[in-house]
């Protein structure tokens, strides 16, 4: 992965070479200029991912440098710098758009923090302006079916308020597509939305990664660490298959939801945040509160809006639009020549039971367009397994049925948990060495 790139404008030749040093040893690419006129020139000028200026520059002024990046487009944040500095000064240094403001002699540490907060804001804002693409617009909430229509009301009018969503439904039914649609209709809209797959992070690490960590709270924990609450503070945070969560996680959700704190792991500091919480699960969390699997408590503080989301075959209806758009997304996004759907494809495509929902639809039409060479794809182009299993008789012995049902049930958790088979585990309720052995004696592969 490339380093991110830094730029920093500040005359002053020792000052320059000290925060390349600094930041070069943590990893980022850094460049140097001394001027406005020698920024100007830069090839990175409008491309860095993060600039330092100073205030007091030979030509000019690092404010005015900043409004004038500002204004030619980039977004990438500014940390201003100043040998005295006044409140006065930092006032107008916030209002030009810089996102931090240090004062020399300059600490490492508050350096690199100021760096690292900036370039988290960066990533979390680009992937706030992603969502609000995905969901913005209603053409991309697919479907007309009464089912789906309903759950879309249902999470806009959830959406008013800041009462805690559970969304309920099977994987690929769009849960998360609903999460980002209920963030961006929120009071919480212009804050972060941050997403944790609790299935898919292992469950020694779970804690640290929706908490944070102080540096040496662990072997490994060179530096302190903030959790996924607190990039969400002022936004929204999705915990996707919430019900994957151990019993000390759960205790330690359930204190943030009541009391809005928590503290780091192997910390002690209380840090408090406002964040407007959507989970969502494939699991019967009623269920697992009376095997005494999951906190009651817990559950009906993120049950306060239950949403059951549909599965595609409740839906059959939709499969058309959905098709359609995910054609047309797909041959847009790789510059394929514009492709349609034959008349003769959407019978079966209907009939089909859509075990993987939306999300095996769309990799169905994916494979039709990547494998089919001309602009129309025909009944000929479904992949062979979808057109079989419609069209096939009863299986040929009970053995037979059980192994596919299985195959099918351990595949859809595999995928959910990104491969990992550690939460794969979890989901299924099985120990981590069966599952090895079953997927080996099912032959099931990654890409299947």
């Amino acid at each position: 992965m490339a380093s991110k790139r830094v730029l920093i404008v500040d005359d002053e030749e020792n000052i320059g070479r000290s925060l390349r040093m600094i930041l070069e040893r943590e990893g980022y690419g850094v460049n140097v200029c001394k001027s406005v006129a020698e920024f100007g020139r830069h090839p990175d000028a409008h491309r860095a991912d993060a600039y330092l200026f100073d205030m007091k520059l030979p030509d000019g002024n690092g404010i005015d440098l900043l409004r004038a990046v500002k204004q030619n487009g980039a977004s990438s944040p500014a940390i201003m710098i100043s040998g005295h500095g006044t409140i006065a000064d930092a006032v107008e240094a916030t209002r030009a758009g810089a996102f931090d403001f240090l004062e020399k002699p300059l600490s490492r540490d508050r350096v690199l923090l100021a760096v690292k907060n900036a370039m988290e804001h960066a990533t979390l804002r680009q992937e706030n302006e992603r969502l609000r693409d995905l969901v913005g617009g209603a053409s991309k909430m697919i479907g007309t079916s009464p089912a789906w229509l309903r759950v879309v009301e249902q999470a806009s009018m959830a959406a008013r308020s800041d009462a805690r969503v559970l969304l309920i439904g099977e994987s690929g039914t769009g849960k998360e597509l609903l999460a980002a649609h209920i963030h961006a209709s929120s009071p919480f809209a212009a804050g972060p939305f941050v997403k944790v797959n609790c299935a898919a992070i292992p469950t020694e690490l779970i804690e640290t990664e929706l908490f944070g960590h102080e540096k040496g709270s662990f072997t490994g924990a060179t530096a302190s660490r903030r959790g996924k609450f607190e990039m969400a503070d002022g936004g929204t945070i999705f915990l996707d298959e919430v019900g994957d969560l151990h019993g000390a996680s759960q205790a330690k959700l359930l204190r943030v939801l009541q009391e809005g704190e928590f503290h780091r792991v192997g910390g002690e500091q209380i840090i408090r945040v406002s964040v407007r919480v959507i989970s969502a699960t494939n699991r019967d969390l009623s269920g697992m509160v009376m095997a005494e699997k999951f906190r009651e408590d817990l559950y009906y503080r993120l049950s306060v809006v239950p949403i059951r989301v549909p599965s595609l075959r409740e839906r059959p209806h939709d499969v058309r639009q959905l098709a359609e758009y995910f054609l047309e997304d797909f041959c847009a996004r790789n510059n394929f020549k514009k492709k349609t759907l034959d008349e003769t494809v959407y019978p079966l495509l209907e009939s089909y039971a859509w075990p993987g929902n939306a999300r095996e639809l769309r990799n169905v039409i994916e494979r039709m367009a990547i494998l089919t060479a001309g602009e129309r794809l025909t009944r000929d182009s479904i992949p062979v397994e979808v057109r079989v299993q419609r069209e096939a008789g009863p299986k040929s012995t009970i053995q037979e049925a059980r192994e596919s049902a299985e195959r099918e049930h351990i595949l859809r958790a595999l995928e959910e948990s990104n491969w990992n088979v550690s939460g794969a585990a979890r989901a299924l309720g099985m120990e981590r060495t069966n599952l090895h052995k079953r997927i080996k004696a099912l032959g099931l592969t990654r890409g299947q």
